[in-house]
């Protein structure tokens, strides 16, 4: 909450309305017999406003209850779990209004049925607790959420972005230099830009950069490469350009303190990819890309190199624009990992502009499909190569299909581990339409699942683990059936 009085006048609606509730009194019941107006009680009910003492008395009168009973800001038990959310930062640090979430319509909903409220949110903590989902991973949860209710399409940041170019007469894309985003950094918002040698200070050899607010001193990493400066760079306008105070000073990320640093952080990021890879001409050379007849990895990469050399810019950027822009709304983008030495793959980021939500990240260590293009590109990546092909991903499970492109390389930065980046549209009748190459014999189907645990493909050759959720689940449908049985059996010897 925003301050004790929030909190206070919050309590007391809530014990108020659990008051009026108990004796099955409408809003204008109380009003009637407290003489108070129906307007004024909702606005009390809502943590709008607390009533002075004789209004206080009235209403312990006509409920029947103590001063204290009302006055108290001890919770009963079926409100009591609500304490320490109330209490907490939850409201400020979760922008509920970027849901179009009214704070009090929250507390409403609590106090109509705090019980079943009280299982549900007591269930959500005692998963979070079993999936080991802590305040950070809760967070970036809510901002792929948001992102993925705007189809990740913000048009007040293109904007922005089409207005900071022409002022600063600026020919965006690979060739924009870093040279001129330093000098616009220092000229415009007072910056001084150096690179450091993070290596001396040990753990700080994956630090990329490090901004010190009071003396506007942007350190960055020597050993970045020319996009990751340029990035870096662009995002740090993006910061000035919208104004957004609140942030990070570290990237890569190392820590936050609240969830509108993580939002500040995306927006900041959405500014720089917009700014490098500029809408229009995404949309053109994509829609040429599209028409052609035959899926070729090496005209992707053309594609690509035609507006960056970081592929991960350039997939991210078209989550922008292919549904917002181009009609191809249903869609997903992760970045998978292999660390170095290791055969494990974990998803590192994950974007869903659809509801079919496959494939997933999972926090259960459980092994994600083999058959996927962005792992077969990691498997068969070799040293400083760059891997692009694509598949049509057919989910036998789920009875869908997906256009899966993916680019596989070297980590660009120092940890030795491979990344692919992969972009899935699903295959429906309109985005056929849009896309020629669907029906390319250079493209293959493969049978996927999202992982081995849950998978029904019997003769995979690349399974790395027995289906034991799906057994679990068939074990379970046997028991209803033979359930069924037994009682169909007995109906029918009593009938």
């Amino acid at each position: 909450m925003n301050s004790e009085s929030d909190y206070i006048k919050t309590v007391f609606g809530l014990k108020l309305k659990q008051q009026r509730q108990r004796k099955n009194w409408s809003l204008q019941d109380l009003a009637v017999k407290t003489g108070l107006s129906k307007s004024y009680l909702n606005e009390i009910e809502n943590g709008k406003k607390y009533p002075k003492h004789d209004k206080i008395i009235q209403l312990s009168e006509a409920l029947n209850c103590t001063f204290d009973d009302l006055v108290s800001t001890k919770l009963d038990k079926s409100l009591a779990p609500f304490n320490e959310i109330l209490q907490s930062d939850f409201f400020k640090e979760v922008p509920l209004e970027l849901f179009g979430i009214n704070k009090n319509n929250l507390i409403s909903i609590i106090s109509d049925a705090p019980k079943k409220v009280t299982a549900f949110i007591n269930a959500l903590i005692e998963i979070s607790q079993n999936y080991n989902l802590g305040k950070e991973r809760f967070y970036f949860a809510v901002l792929r959420s948001f992102q993925e209710l705007y189809d990740n399409y913000f048009p007040e940041i293109e904007e922005k972005v089409g207005i900071f170019t022409q002022e600063n007469h600026l020919k965006t894309g690979k060739n924009l230099k870093s040279d001129l985003l330093e000098k616009i950094l220092s000229e415009k918002f007072s910056y001084t830009i150096q690179s450091e040698n993070f290596e001396m200070y040990g753990t700080l050899d994956n630090l990329r950069s490090l901004l010190i607010p009071e003396k506007r001193l942007l350190l960055l990493n020597q050993k970045l490469e020319k996009d990751q400066k340029t990035f870096i760079l662009a995002k740090e306008i993006g910061f000035n350009v919208l104004e957004l105070k609140n942030r990070p000073n570290t990237y890569s990320w190392l820590d936050f303190g609240s969830f509108e640093e993580i939002l500040n952080n995306f927006y900041a990021s959405y500014f720089a990819g917009a700014l490098l890879i500029s809408k229009e001409p995404v949309i053109d050379k994509t829609s040429d890309f599209f028409r052609q007849n035959a899926w070729e990895p090496k005209s992707f990469e053309s594609l690509i190199s035609s507006f960056t050399h970081s592929p991960e810019t350039f997939y991210y950027r078209l989550t922008n624009i292919l549904s917002a822009e181009m009609g191809i709304k249903d869609l997903f983008y992760l970045c998978l990992i292999k660390k170095k030495n290791s055969d494990k793959i974990q998803i590192l980021k994950e974007l869903h502009l659809n509801h079919q939500q496959a494939p997933h990240a999972n926090a259960t260590n459980e092994h994600y499909c083999r058959r996927w293009i962005a792992v077969k590109n990691l498997d068969h990546l070799k040293e400083n190569e760059t891997l692009t092909d694509a598949q049509i991903s057919h989910y036998k499970d789920q009875g869908i299909s997906y256009l899966v492109i993916s680019t596989s390389q070297k980590n660009p930065f120092s940890d030795g581990s491979n990344r692919s980046y992969c972009l899935g549209i699903l295959l429906n009748p309109p985005t056929i339409k849009k896309i020629s190459f669907v029906k390319s014999p250079s493209l293959p189907t493969i049978n996927v699942g999202v992982t081995c645990e849950s998978c029904s493909i019997a003769d995979c050759e690349v399974r790395q683990a027995p289906p034991v959720r799906l057994e679990k689940e068939h074990f379970n449908m046997s028991m209803k059936n033979a359930v069924e049985k037994i009682r169909k059996n007995f109906e029918d010897a009593q009938g």
